[in-house]
């Protein structure tokens, strides 16, 4: 009866050290990587946002509005952040606009514009915030 009990100590034992591997390892390995480009020196470099210059994710997207004509190949674009800095700001995350170097609240947004390449690609061109642009909301 002991071999039985001593048995069965032995088999939850593994278990649970398989379940602790299990959960050590992330099986979403893949959709967290860290988004990459060609840099213009044709290096690898980290796609980051434009707001507080957090890398980002494949799975994280910039928050942004797109006016129109969509068919245009220059369209303006507001830019609002990244999931790290809007809607709401992580701790120590700072915004911060890249033109002016002056600091963000949460309601302003940066100034761009979109170039639709024939190879449909897409370009972004940061020309400042609402701040330095003069922008009234």
């Amino acid at each position: 009866m002991s071999y039985f009990f001593m048995f069965l100590g032995v088999l939850l034992l593994l278990i649970v050290f398989s379940v602790i591997i299990k959960l050590r390892i992330d099986p979403n390995k893949s959709k967290n990587e860290l988004r990459t480009q060609v840099g213009e020196n044709g290096g690898v470099e980290f796609i980051k946002c434009p707001v507080c210059n957090t890398p980002l994710t494949k799975t994280e997207n910039l928050h942004s509005r797109i006016f129109r004509p969509m068919n245009t190949p220059d369209q303006r674009m507001m830019v609002q952040g990244c999931p790290h800095c809007y809607p709401e700001v992580q701790s120590g995350v700072r915004r911060i606009c890249p033109v002016c170097k002056k600091i963000l609240s949460k309601d302003d947004e940066l100034v761009a514009r979109l170039f639709n390449r024939s190879d449909k690609k897409k370009h972004v061109m940061i020309v400042g915030c609402s701040i330095c642009m003069n922008l009234d909301k």
